[in-house]
């Protein structure tokens, strides 16, 4: 049975819409409370970050009040990166914790993304159970007066974080000589980013960190690379890191400025862990990730499998094959041996420590050639459309036209009202050819 309200990675929406509103919070509040606290821990906590939306100043105290109705104490974080928080909720050893975001989408988005006492992102079973109670009536959830949750602000969570982060490295670990640039795009990174590397050394150099609740992601971020590419170019640095709205995700420029996406970055990583016997069982991508990805992995012989878009299901497949390393081309990049989920910071961290004697990005990265790879977007105001014959139709008949020269993929979004469209081949006139034949049906 269909999920009500999660999707492919939490819940998402528009402010003030159907479930991205004070009433829907509350209720989502009440329902995971309720749920985490019937697995009768001793200890009845959960812990809330947010990344710097103006609608979560509306949307966390109603939040907070559903949680503590239940009967949960509730610990308050404000602004912190999304793997942060998970790191968090496991070592203050938390219930649950919860992020208030809606990741890479524009500040009139918010959303959810809740995660369990092992600081892993809920099963699609657990989300199922706590939809149900989220569709109850609220007086059956509610606790006793003397049973209320208490409510506490914690100010050290930057500082806690950055501190679990660089435990990770050896101790004589420092980034001295280097330059960054950093794009927190006006988001959850945008203090801790450029106060990790300043504490190792570096001389950074900040964009994107002058968050006012509305410019988040707005013309900056890892959707919009080129603002590090530029600053990369003017200020001659040594790496460029981008992130998105909570910093999970992370795109990187090299010092000849060339962009360097997810799958650049895994394969660089996956090279590097291989030869220090660091690397696990293979790697994890997803059906987005390049045709060249797999193709350089073969040559290098490393096992490669590929799972649903959205880093939860990235997670789920490395720990089903015991691997260590997975992730997106988007830029949510797993580091199985230090996290649960996608890190910007974490991973920038591992390259850094890789290329921090050699100075050169460019001879870490750029590891394979890229299949051409064409994405189309769009909106649409049911995305069960894709069911429909015609469609359906239209695909087998793009298929049939690309063969064996290359691959198409059509898939719902999982956080948006839209359909994505992608086609790898080296042939870009039959490319183009087959994506519109689908791409026309649908519109």
């Amino acid at each position: 049975m269909p999920k009500k309200y999660f999707g492919t990675d939490g819940i998402r929406g528009a402010v003030n819409s159907k479930n991205i509103n004070g009433d829907m919070f509350f209720k989502f509040g009440l329902a995971s409370g309720t749920y985490f606290k019937s697995q009768k821990k001793k200890k009845q906590t959960a812990i809330i970050a947010k990344d710097t939306r103006l609608s979560g100043y509306t949307l966390e105290p109603a939040l907070v009040s559903g949680l503590a109705s239940a009967g949960m104490h509730v610990y308050t974080l404000g602004p912190l990166p999304t793997n942060g928080l998970a790191m968090l909720t496991k070592t203050m050893k938390a219930n649950m914790g919860i992020m208030i975001t809606a990741s890479h989408n524009p500040h009139h988005d918010n959303g959810l993304k809740l995660f369990g006492p092992d600081g892993m992102k809920l099963s699609d079973k657990i989300e199922k159970k706590i939809e149900d109670l989220i569709d109850k009536k609220i007086n059956k959830n509610l606790s006793n007066s003397e049973k209320l949750g208490r409510v506490k602000r914690l100010e050290t969570g930057t500082h806690d974080y950055l501190k679990i982060l660089k435990k990770n490295f050896t101790k004589d670990f420092n980034l001295s000589g280097l330059k960054i640039v950093i794009d927190c795009a006006n988001g959850a990174g945008y203090k801790a980013g450029p106060e990790l590397f300043r504490s190792l050394g570096a001389k950074v150099i900040p964009i994107g960190v002058k968050p006012n609740g509305l410019n988040i992601n707005k013309k900056c971020g890892s959707t919009f690379p080129n603002n590090i590419r530029n600053a990369v170019k003017k200020y001659k640095a040594h790496l460029g890191i981008s992130l998105d709205g909570d910093a999970d995700r992370v795109i990187m420029c090299d010092e000849l400025s060339n962009i360097i996406d997810g799958d650049q970055i895994i394969a660089a990583l996956a090279t590097r862990w291989k030869s220090k016997k660091m690397l696990k069982g293979g790697v994890v991508g997803t059906l987005m990730s390049n045709y060249g990805l797999e193709k350089y992995f073969k040559y290098k012989k490393i096992k490669f499998i590929r799972a649903n878009v959205g880093d939860r299901y990235v997670k789920e497949k490395m720990q089903k094959n015991k691997f260590n390393l997975g992730g997106e081309q988007s830029g949510h990049i797993i580091l199985g041996k230090f996290a649960t989920t996608g890190d910007g910071l974490l991973v920038s961290l591992e390259v850094l420590f890789a290329i921090r004697k050699r100075r050169k990005a460019s001879e870490f990265f750029n590891r394979f050639k890229k299949i051409p790879q064409i994405l189309k977007n769009i909106e649409v105001k049911k995305k069960t459309i894709i069911n429909t014959p015609e469609v359906k139709k239209s695909i087998k008949v793009a298929e049939k036209l690309m063969k064996e020269q290359g691959r198409i993929l059509v898939r719902k979004s999982g956080t948006e009202s839209k359909i994505r469209i992608m086609g790898e081949s080296q042939n870009k006139k039959l490319l183009n050819h087959c994506l519109d034949i689908i791409s026309k049906k649908i519109r």
